[in-house]
């Protein structure tokens, strides 16, 4: 069954993993977890599958990659800018 979780919810759901852990561990733990954002979903453990490390020490480093690897769109509208200017 698949699990759907808020962006913001992205952090309990890797907490859950025990660490250190492998980035396949952690994909196959995670592939049943769905996060949704603003404008679309996307598969937790396809993103950690396209993390650029092979292990992850902390819940702060994996939570780091998948941020990363997360489509643009996920963490903010296209041509948003945090800083003002």
């Amino acid at each position: 069954m698949t699990r759907k979780v808020k962006l913001s919810r992205v952090e309990a759901e890797l907490s859950e993993l025990s660490y250190p852990v492998t980035r396949n561990d952690a994909a196959t733990e995670l592939d049943d977890v769905t996060v949704l954002f603003a404008d679309g979903e996307a598969n937790l453990g396809q993103v950690v599958s396209e993390t650029g490390s092979d292990s992850f020490e902390s819940v702060d480093e994996l939570e780091s990659e998948v941020y990363g690897a997360l489509p643009i769109e996920a963490v903010g509208e296209p041509g948003q800018s945090e800083g003002e200017g």
